[in-house]
């Protein structure tokens, strides 16, 4: 039977994790659960930075941005001697399971410490939308409409200027941000890895657009898709006429109260972790499946393939 539930958050920091970390704090509460947080992920986890904690701890925190439990990274966590000094310090406090908060990189230390007996429950959380076992991610939804209202920004100034503007949106291995945000701004291009246009087909894209004497173009590519943007700037300027710029978003995406829909799944899916424990489940990760919430063995679904959005793809074909 649980009785003592610690809560981290690891790798890089969302929209709504503070909303995730009050839902799973309140649901653990009035479970009669002695509920407790690490701070800075698994490298407090390491170093004991740990404490128990009441209801008052997660007062006025579901609109913040980031985490008040702060995250970190921890390469030497993959080292079997740092994984049992973290096990020693969960097992020093009486602490019967972790919830872990986070992305891909945050379920690789859960399976490690589900492997060493700890039990763990994973929520979740990246702007990414690239985790397996759900459709959607806690911060996802909060950054595509941070891109969008960026985007729409410089539209004004792309067309005053009669530019192609390449915006780089976050997103590494998965292309949603891309995708979603570009579809909708109605934008000329979407460069993903899922959806990638050759050089050819963009250059005669944007001539035709420039021949239609159209005032500006805008371009939306993933992160880490075009290892020089540069490159494909001086390919777009010197083919088509358009004078083109680089618009690289940044961390500005992970920033910001997160929106109505993130905070409603984060409460959604951390009282959903916590009835997991309560109903001696282990080793589960939660999410939501056409709107549904659901859980899947953490291993499992660690080990499966991220479906890509044939139907959203299909679409932006359509619109081209």
């Amino acid at each position: 039977m649980v009785r003592r539930v610690a809560v981290l958050t690891s790798g890089g920091d969302a929209p709504g994790m503070n909303a995730t970390i009050r839902a799973i704090i309140r649901a653990g509460i009035a479970n009669n659960l002695q509920m407790y947080v690490i701070f800075e992920g698994y490298k407090g986890l390491v170093e004991d930075n740990i404490i128990p904690v009441d209801r008052t701890f997660v007062s006025e925190i579901l609109m913040r941005g980031g985490t008040i439990i702060r995250s970190a990274r921890l390469k030497e966590f993959k080292d079997e001697a740092v994984q049992d000094i973290a096990v020693a310090n969960l097992k020093s406090h009486g602490i019967d399971a972790l919830v872990v908060i986070g992305g891909d990189g945050t379920y690789r230390g859960a399976i490690a410490l589900a492997k060493k007996g700890i039990n763990v429950i994973g929520v979740p959380a990246t702007i990414d939308n690239d985790v397996v076992g759900t459709d959607y991610t806690i911060g996802f939804d909060t950054a595509l409409n941070t891109i969008t209202d960026a985007v729409d920004k410089l539209r004004d100034t792309s067309s005053s200027h009669q530019r192609c503007t390449i915006i780089e949106v976050m997103g590494n291995s998965c292309g949603d941000l891309a995708l979603f945000s570009g579809t909708a701004c109605g934008v000329d291009l979407i460069l993903s890895i899922e959806y990638r246009p050759t050089n050819e087909e963009i250059i005669a894209k944007l001539r035709h657009i420039h021949s239609n004497r159209a005032r500006h173009a805008l371009v939306i590519v993933s992160e880490k898709l075009i290892p020089n943007l540069q490159e494909l700037a001086d390919l777009i300027e010197d083919n088509t006429g358009f004078d083109t710029r680089i618009e690289v978003l940044g961390r500005i995406q992970r920033g910001g109260s997160p929106s109505a829909s993130d905070r409603v799944l984060a409460a959604r899916l951390g009282v959903h972790a916590i009835n997991l424990l309560v109903d001696g489940q282990r080793n589960r990760c939660v999410g939501i499946v056409n709107d549904k919430i659901t859980n899947t063995d953490i291993n499992e679904a660690f080990e499966q393939k991220r479906k890509t959005n044939e139907g959203l793809i299909k679409v932006i074909s359509t619109l081209k």
